[in-house]
């Protein structure tokens, strides 16, 4: 489309990455099954290729759009948004299942489980060891998060910069730690209902942390180009909802799963 109209929307190009995504996905999906019941991996490999080639090419027209050809006027990012608001309500409402699961089992506890919580045999974790470190890790990136977002706003590129890179890191720090957790779970997720929705709940906060965390890396290479202003700068404000709301999600996690629940 030209650059030139007589309006302030952005009608977009005609695209390949919405079909080459969905067919990434198709890979990785069928890939996923043949891997649990072949032990081949081979299909789930080439489906994250198309994803990651594809999440690249994508992001890379959104940039280019929005920052060297002006196509991002106030009224479209007004309307990403909105996107970005309903997209993060959807995801509340997905996380609010897993935990409807966690306290329909928990607060009455059938005959099968031993009517007791945790169930009979499982040994739950030390909420005051690693989820309590995890904790705070999160707590701290949400301050550096904050922390970039303000010296963005105020034009001081060097802390915008600083305060990023530190979110970046102690977003990977939680990911590790989460993954040695899991290495020396005493339980599974085939251990009843308990390991079922701990393993769920933890499981994709684990991966909306991975996913945060890549998108507060791109946001970061932004930066280092230039591509933020004080005042055009949505990308980077919509990672840093996304990273509060995996905050916000991890506190619930600790209090109810971790803390009440052991």
């Amino acid at each position: 489309m030209s650059t030139h109209s007589n309006h302030p929307y952005h009608l977009v190009d005609y695209s390949p990455w919405p079909l080459t995504g969905a067919l990434g996905a198709l890979c990785t999906t069928a890939g996923m099954v043949k891997w649990f019941h072949q032990f081949d991996n081979s299909l789930l490999i080439l489906g994250n290729l198309i994803m990651l080639m594809t999440m690249y090419q994508w992001w890379r027209d959104v940039t280019r759009e929005g920052t060297f050809q002006g196509l991002h006027t106030s009224n479209v990012i007004l309307g990403l948004r909105w996107g970005m608001i309903l997209f993060i309500i959807s995801e509340v409402f997905f996380f609010v299942s897993f935990f409807w699961a966690f306290f329909h089992s928990s607060l009455s506890p059938s005959i099968e489980l031993g009517l007791m919580w945790p169930p009979k045999g499982i040994q739950a974790f030390n909420p005051l060891e690693i989820p309590l470190l995890n904790t705070v890790i999160l707590l701290s990136s949400g301050v550096t998060v904050t922390w970039a977002h303000h010296s963005l706003m105020n034009g001081n590129y060097t802390q915008t910069a600083q305060s990023l890179f530190f979110t970046i890191l102690l977003g990977i720090y939680f990911s590790i730690l989460q993954g040695y957790e899991y290495y020396e779970a005493p339980f599974t997720i085939a251990d009843s209902v308990y390991g079922s929705t701990f393993f769920m709940a933890t499981g994709f906060h684990g991966l909306h942390v991975i996913i945060g965390t890549t998108f507060l890396l791109i946001c970061f290479i932004r930066h280092i180009n230039f591509h933020f202003s004080a005042n055009h700068h949505f990308g980077f404000e919509a990672a840093a909802w996304y990273w509060h709301f995996v905050d916000v999600v991890w506190l619930f996690l600790y209090i109810s799963i971790y803390w009440w629940g052991s």
